[in-house]
């Protein structure tokens, strides 16, 4: 039997996947295990024991393994992709200092030295201050610096939890490139560890000497160690392949490698990704992320909430169709998209602004959520029709960001994530954008993407092109109604390309007032 599937680990925010995947990208064996994404100590923490992580890991792996006709001996290598920005201090023996602080935390760091010198007078005179200001506030490591001094001296290691992970198979303080989307001194166009004299180390002072070494997509970051084996069930040995955040493996394992084809994700963050070769800012001093491709960019506009709104909506309204699922045996989004079948387009002129929560620059820290155009005939199915809607107007208006930016014409669309499940959220797209929209043939698309980068670091593919070639194929693809489309491209540029600039005195007057009263 030939020695060539590929193991791919994807620890994401909600479960971790182990996943059997062929050269074909067939998907050939998965075990999941759920995790509890954080614990809260305090209003707007978000922390997890890193051990949770690496456990799951392990029983993901060991639970394949016990799946008929799986053999162990055929794989060929591994890769692992994990959620983004979740960061991680160890000591000098490799053991957790104290709990990760997972992506979806809110702690911010008040007080600290704005960046000086002649950035800091760039920056002043560029208008960028503010955002520079910001990214130092929702730095964890500023936080832990101020907070836990004595912690961070002790610090012998800050990682992400790719890193993290990584250290635990194969015992080196090793990460990929394709991993590094946090708040770090990382050099997003030169795809290293920033220059001594660069900016962020000013804003973000992360000792070099904490940070991990850095291995480009598909590169070896080295080999499963026996500790690890004896742990995961994977043979001693065997290269671990470096991949990219979960993120980017999802972009390129939804097939989406060229600039000309965003890639959607309805995930807990909603966001739209295409791929460059040439650096490109759509929004200044907020930079591209690495790609899961070597040398390549993800530019990447977010909705930070995204279908976690979904979720929201579910939980608050709809307690029917949960309970209607349950005795039905059916995924609820079945449900969900009954509810909006007789709803026409526009949800008869209700319009939502999916701001749940603010954003970085576009939206502003002072952004909330909006919801005008109320009338008699709403109803939750017209409430749950334009949380979907809003989320395309929002992921359409950062499309067109890229595309002024980069002056590349998006003319196909790939959705992934857990919204791609919900025809009606596929059909409303593609009316919004105006575009063909396609989901991959599997759902599993982060974890195909980390097997892609597994499947050229091992030879098996001679490059990216025909890696992506060989293992993504389409799915359903949705094609706009002209129709709809008409009404949504009216509704869009004539009212919700207006909403926040003319709401957004009034956040900053509601900001105002709520702080008063803390």
């Amino acid at each position: 039997m030939p020695r060539d599937l590929m193991l791919a680990i994807d620890n994401g925010t909600q479960s971790v996947r182990a996943l059997l995947f062929d050269p074909s990208g067939n998907l050939l064996a998965r075990h999941r295990v759920p995790i509890e994404p954080y614990y809260s100590t305090a209003p707007g923490l978000a922390e997890q024991d890193p051990q949770v992580f690496w456990d799951a890991v392990c029983a993901a792996c060991q639970g394949l393994w016990q799946i008929e006709g799986v053999d162990r001996e055929a794989i060929a290598g591994v890769a692992l992709t994990t959620q983004r920005s979740t960061v991680i201090n160890l000591d000098k023996d490799g053991q957790p200092l104290r709990p990760a602080i997972v992506w979806l935390d809110q702690r911010r760091t008040q007080g600290l030295k704005p960046v000086g010198g002649p950035w800091g007078l760039a920056f002043r005179l560029s208008g960028m201050s503010e955002t520079v200001a910001y990214l130092q506030a929702e730095a964890e490591a500023n936080w832990l610096r101020k907070h836990q001094p004595d912690l961070w001296k002790q610090t012998h290691k800050y990682l992400l939890l790719s890193g993290y992970l990584t250290h635990k198979l194969v015992g080196k303080y090793v990460d990929s490139v394709g991993c590094q989307v946090a708040y770090i001194p990382f050099d997003y166009k030169n795809l290293h560890w920033s220059k001594w004299w660069d900016w962020k180390w000013q804003a973000v002072p992360v000792e070099k000497e904490k940070l991990p070494d850095l291995v480009p997509p598909s590169g070896v970051l080295g080999e499963i160690s026996a500790e690890a084996s004896e742990a995961t069930g994977i043979p001693r040995g065997l290269p671990l392949i470096a991949a990219a955040a979960d993120k980017a493996c999802e972009v390129i394992g939804a097939g989406c490698i060229e600039p000309d084809t965003g890639c959607l994700s309805y995930g807990t963050t909603a966001t739209i990704n295409t791929t460059h070769r040439r650096y490109v800012e759509a929004i200044p001093l907020i930079p591209p992320y690495p790609s899961a491709v070597p040398g390549a960019y993800s530019l990447e506009i977010q909705v930070y909430r995204g279908f976690w709104m979904v979720t929201w909506f579910k939980n608050e309204f709809g307690e029917r169709e949960e309970n209607m699922a349950r005795l039905l045996g059916v995924e609820p989004e079945e449900l969900f998209d009954d509810l909006v079948k007789d709803i026409p387009p526009g949800s008869h002129g209700l319009v939502l602004q999916p701001y749940w929560s603010p954003g970085l620059k576009i939206p502003g820290p002072e952004a909330k959520g909006a919801v005008v155009g109320f009338a008699d005939v709403h109803t939750r199915g017209h409430f749950y029709r334009a949380i979907l809607e809003g989320l395309g107007y929002a992921l359409r208006e950062g499309a067109e960001r890229m595309q002024r930016a980069t002056r590349t014409p998006i003319r196909q669309l790939r959705v992934a994530g857990g919204g791609s499940q919900s025809l009606k959220a596929m059909q409303i797209t593609a009316d919004i954008f105006g575009l063909p929209v396609s989901r991959p043939h599997l759902y599993e698309a982060s974890g195909l993407g980390a097997a892609i980068d597994a499947s050229v670091g091992l030879g098996i593919h001679n490059d990216f092109t025909a890696a992506v070639s060989a293992m993504t194929h389409l799915g359903d693809t949705f094609q706009p109604d002209p129709k709809a489309h008409e009404i949504y491209d009216e509704l869009y540029t004539k009212v919700y390309l207006k909403l926040y600039d003319r709401l957004k005195p009034l956040y900053h007057d509601l900001q105002e007032i709520l702080e008063k009263k803390r």
